[in-house]
């Protein structure tokens, strides 16, 4: 893990990347901020967390890192120790945390609870969602971390690096450690509310599109041919033919929209 910080005195903001070996495009914006060293109106934590893992360019070591918090200092894995001293290097800083992935090119934020932080900051951020996940929270940064994740685009691609720097200054700026402004943006949210499985085949099909709804009695997806229908309305999300091992990706419902705020008169 490397740790790094730009600013006098001691950090209440930390920018993660690295968690998946196989993810570099935050590690970009991390790079990029120390090469450039800004003047910030407060001191910033950087963090790049597995670097054996992405050293190998594999996603984990011995385990997903993001489902290994808080972690142990005596664990069996690398991953189970390392979260141990991420959580202790990230106590009391409020956390962005950079993920890239293979179902959807466009930026999108994954909180745990929609706090009032959440209102406030994920709408300033170049974002076309914002997704609730605490029904599947166990184990990632958020559960032990107070964090806000981004998927910054499709894994491995220069857009993602792209949008990774753009989402970091975004935020860093609408937490006032960056000067300049912010835009605001009218924001969807969406709830996961259940895991969408995938069974053993040698073919996998998706047929809808993340954050489009799915009508009830819809087919959604296909293994080795064999479609899958829906129950019930859902919104997919993470949904893609390949992105995990056992799951096509997560059912949601949609919850708000948060609207831009209106100016005072």
């Amino acid at each position: 893990m490397k740790v790094a910080q730009i600013g006098s005195g001691t950090p209440e903001v930390a920018v993660v990347a690295g968690v998946h070996g196989d993810e570099p495009c935050g590690v970009r914006a991390v790079e990029r901020l120390l090469d450039e060293r800004p003047t910030v109106k407060r001191p910033v934590k950087l963090i790049i967390a597995n670097e054996e893992a992405l050293e190998r360019r594999v996603r984990f070591i011995d385990e997903d890192l993001n489902r290994a918090f808080p972690g142990d200092p005596n664990a069996k894995t690398h991953e189970g120790r390392l979260a141990n001293e991420l959580v202790a290097e990230l106590e009391g800083c409020l956390t962005f945390s950079m993920h890239s992935t293979q179902s959807h090119a466009d930026p999108f934020a994954i909180v745990n609870g929609v706090s009032e932080t959440a209102k406030e900051i994920v709408p300033q951020l170049p974002v076309t969602a914002m997704v609730e996940t605490s029904n599947f929270a166990e184990g990632r940064l958020f559960s032990a971390v107070d964090t806000v994740e981004v998927e910054c685009g499709l894994q491995g691609s220069e857009t993602a690096a792209q949008n990774a720097d753009r989402l970091t200054r975004a935020f860093l700026t609408a937490v006032d450690a960056l000067p300049g402004d912010t835009i605001y943006n009218d924001l969807p949210v969406y709830r996961l509310t259940d895991v969408i499985d995938k069974g053993d085949a040698d073919s996998y099909e998706v047929f809808v599109e993340n954050f489009t709804e799915v009508e009830a009695g819809a087919p959604f997806a296909a293994a080795d041919g064999d479609e899958q229908i829906a129950d019930e309305p859902f919104y997919p999300v993470l949904m893609s033919s390949n992105g995990y091992r056992n799951v096509f990706g997560y059912a949601a419902e949609k919850l708000e929209v948060l609207e831009t705020p209106t100016a005072a008169d």
